[in-house]
């Protein structure tokens, strides 16, 4: 809902306190503390709401860069009336303003859109199709509502202070569902149906967790001075996500159950500053940490960054990857059977039999949906005892949906780095014209490309083409996991150098390397990768304050598959900034989820929807931890 759309009525009054108190006289509860500027910034910052609501809240997304240019505030205010809810406003505020929208703390959050045509889930009356806004009279006037079509063509109209009560509905792969009828019981007694029979699913989802809760875990100490030191290291400002999210996993660790926390956020957001506070703690209660990584280059890219920053304290920190020598190895495994080495950052080698601990404590995973099964399994038995932190840009649906219905805990990251730009991008046909002029255009503003193939053995066709469409000058280099390791260690440094003006290579590219002056990606046969494989590609440039570009390349649009087309379309609508858990949604809705949850949950969730069955299906885990003692902290 756009801030036009909101009713004003002007207020002169001299202070917040005032505002406040004239509000507990109309009959208003739990407001908010505010009395200054300072509190406005202290607060406003970390929970991005500035408001008080007499039935539910309401989300105000503000545009940061013009508040911080703000430096006076007048006691006069603006008070913003819309039926149930009062927002106060600030006048020099009012530009400042970017969105606002009503919001209950559901499972999907408001992460998808609804458009035009799009079922919808009414709480209390059912699955229905939006048909747009509509103006109607009414006794007070002209007001604006939401149309929703039912069965027989029978239209509900929702007022647009009450868009609280939809959701989008989340098709998972199927046939459309069947629109609700209006004026029966039907849509209650389904949803009451669906809440007693999710009971015993939930308890199957619960018994890993309560197995954790029994098993216990290790209760860290409070904050130390040295950990104090290394926080203020960090060379950028943090966001308010970060410090919720950090927050949220020093509770977990400090408690005496075994953490097992999802960091969410995109590429780029900070999830790895989080992870190495967290590492770092666990170092300070003389714990090991491991820190699984999918890629060798990624293994590199975090081992260079803790070594960095942890030079001024006596914390030893390792590499297990294939870039290390197997003499290297070999004393790096016997020294963490000892405790003498502090933090392990490696690729699957971490997974090696021989790899023992002395003491871990702290098990972080790197995007874990880039591990096979049987890595997986062995994953699983590391995690049992300790605490285990699971970093991701684009959670796979199966995660993903855990984190919605409330098993696992998720910490989510949505806040971007300040002067972060969106990637452009574009879906295109192969076209060498169109592949020269955007690697020129690049190349002379001074930046470097990235060009990624699906397949090996499709890297020196392509080599071949780029030579003959560019310029000699242009050095390409070309890149691939199953090269031998001083090669690609070769060729890869020389990019970071900037001595390779184009890096062709496969997808080996997607987690980890960070290169200021890449700020061009072109990913040839897109058709072939999945969705969170070109978010992360696409999370390749675009890292810094300079204006980036994504072009995905197909043979025919016409010719490749629906779901390819589906795919396609998401990554090119969602390049805003902080699409990632977005895309994971959409993602969840494309594969579908019959193979994730069993037939009967997804037959649940294709009567009811996502977001609906996510509710209930939380409801009913509450209840089962409350009968059995079974504890998670959120």
């Amino acid at each position: 809902m756009e801030f036009n759309n909101l009713k004003i009525y002007k207020g002169k009054v001299t202070s917040l306190p005032e505002i406040v108190k004239q509000l507990v006289n109309l009959g208003y509860r739990n407001l908010p503390e505010l009395s200054d500027e300072g509190d406005f910034r202290r607060r406003g910052d970390v929970l991005d709401v500035y408001c008080v609501g007499f039935e539910y809240p309401v989300r105000i997304e503000w545009d940061w860069d013009k508040i911080s240019k703000i430096r006076s505030f007048d006691p006069q205010n603006l008070i913003f009336f819309q039926e149930h809810e009062i927002l106060i406003i600030l006048p020099k505020l009012k530009k400042a303003l970017k969105r606002i929208s009503y919001y209950e703390e559901l499972p999907l959050q408001a992460n998808l859109e609804i458009k035009k045509n799009d079922f919808v889930v009414h709480l209390n009356y059912g699955i229905g199709r939006y048909l747009g806004r509509k103006k109607l009279s009414t006794p007070q006037g002209q007001k604006e509502f939401l149309e929703i079509e039912y069965e027989n063509k029978e239209k509900l109209y929702l007022p647009i202070e009450k868009t609280h009560l939809i959701q989008k509905y989340v098709n998972l792969g199927g046939r459309p569902p069947k629109l609700s009828r209006l004026g029966t019981r039907e849509w209650i007694a389904l949803r009451e149906r669906v809440r007693k029979s999710v009971k015993r699913y939930a308890w199957e989802l619960l018994r890993e967790q309560a197995l954790r809760e029994l098993l216990g875990g290790f209760s860290f100490s409070k904050d130390s001075a040295w950990q104090e030191e290394f926080e203020k290291s960090f060379p950028y400002q943090e966001t308010p996500d970060q410090i919720k999210a950090l927050k949220e996993v020093k509770e977990d660790m400090e408690s005496n159950k075994a953490m097992d926390r999802l960091i969410c956020g995109d590429v780029g957001y900070g999830k790895t500053e989080v992870a190495m506070r967290a590492a770092f703690k666990a170092v300070m209660d003389s714990k090991q940490v491991a820190f699984l990584v999918p890629t060798t280059i990624l293994a590199e890219q975090h081992y260079q960054i803790f070594l960095n920053r942890v030079k001024n304290f006596p914390v030893r920190v390792e590499m297990l990857s294939r870039f290390v020598k197997p003499t290297q190895q070999k004393k790096v495994i016997e020294d963490l059977k000892k405790g003498l080495v502090d933090v392990v950052i490696g690729t699957h080698r971490l997974l090696s039999p021989d790899t023992r601990f002395k003491d871990l404590g702290l098990l972080i995973i790197d995007e874990e949906q880039r591990f096979g099964v049987k890595q997986k399994e062995k994953i699983k038995k590391m995690k049992v005892g300790v605490d285990v932190l699971t970093l991701t840009a684009t959670p796979i649906p199966r995660t993903l949906y855990i984190g919605l219905s409330g098993v696992k805990a998720i910490s989510t990251i949505k806040t971007p780095p300040k002067e972060r730009l969106s990637v452009k991008t574009y879906v295109e046909e192969f076209n060498k014209d169109l592949i020269r002029r955007a690697i020129l255009k690049e190349y002379n503003r001074g930046g470097q490309i990235f060009f990624v193939e699906s397949r090996i053995e499709d890297l020196k066709k392509t080599e071949k083409i780029l030579r003959e469409i560019l310029p000699s000058y242009i050095k390409i280099g070309v890149a691939f996991g199953k090269m031998r390791s001083s090669w690609l260690e070769k060729v890869m440094l020389s990019f970071i150098n900037s001595e390779i003006h184009c890096l062709l290579s496969t997808a080996i590219i997607e987690s980890g390397i960070d290169i200021p002056k890449a700020n061009t990606l072109i990913v040839n046969n897109a058709q072939k990768f999945g969705l969170s494989d070109l978010h992360q590609l696409r999370g390749r440039v675009g890292r810094f304050n300079i204006q980036a570009y994504a072009y995905f390349l197909v043979p025919n649009k016409e010719m490749i598959s629906l779901e390819a087309k589906k795919r396609l379309q998401v990554i090119k609508e969602y390049s805003h900034l902080g699409a990632g858990f977005a895309l994971s949604l959409q993602d969840l809705e494309i594969r579908g989820a019959g193979n994730i949850l069993g037939e009967e949950q997804h037959g649940f969730i294709w009567q009811i929807g996502l977001d609906l069955y996510c509710r209930l299906l939380k409801s009913q885990i509450e209840e089962l931890r409350g009968e059995f003692n079974i504890s998670l902290k959120r």
